[in-house]
């Protein structure tokens, strides 16, 4: 058999299989779940005013003290025994520590597994919410009332323990304290 023969066989083969998982497996499913999950299949998006601002599922960083910080963010995932983690996490903690957070929950230390994880431990947002108060000249106890309104836990099956969307909570912040969300709130 020539080497030409068996290129062609190889291209047709590459073509058929192709074909097989792309067009016959995916855009099916594709379809299916726009059918059966319309949201979560086009990336369950948050729009307000028809503009996109935002997914549910994927983190953003916040960088100004006016908002609720999420996980860092955009770090390649290390091993445990690896001293640029503990570089980095040693980063965080003085980040942290020069806003007056003496000991800031793991959540504000660590990336999640993913890397894109939207959300924060209660813990991690009650720890925010002094500096928040002060920094959106709010009472304390309204930053809890809309904390505790923004929770996400186990009865969605998401979560052990309740969780706050990060992106959520602060767009209900600028709604809160500007009387509109409409602008995007500054990564």
């Amino acid at each position: 058999m020539s080497a030409a023969t068996q290129l062609f066989r190889g291209l047709r083969l590459t073509l058929v299989l192709w074909l097989l998982t792309v067009v016959v497996i995916t855009l099916p499913m594709l379809g299916l779940a726009r059918l059966v999950a319309p949201d979560a299949a086009s990336g369950s998006l948050l729009r307000i005013g028809g503009r996109v601002v935002g997914s549910r599922l994927i983190g953003q960083s916040f960088s100004s003290a006016r908002y609720l910080q999420g996980r860092p963010a955009g770090a390649a995932n290390l091993a445990a025994g690896n001293p640029e983690l503990t570089t980095r996490v040693a980063a965080a903690a003085s980040r942290w520590q020069s806003t007056g957070l003496a000991r800031p929950a793991p959540d504000l230390l660590q990336d999640s597994a993913s890397g894109v994880d939207p959300h924060i431990s209660l813990a991690a947002a009650r720890q925010q919410l002094p500096n928040l108060a002060r920094e959106r000249g709010l009472p304390p106890t309204e930053l809890e009332r809309l904390l505790v309104q923004h929770l996400e836990g186990p009865l969605e099956l998401r979560a052990i323990e309740p969780m706050v969307n990060v992106l959520r909570f602060n767009l209900a912040l600028d709604l809160l304290t500007d009387g509109s969300a409409i602008r995007t709130p500054t990564p």
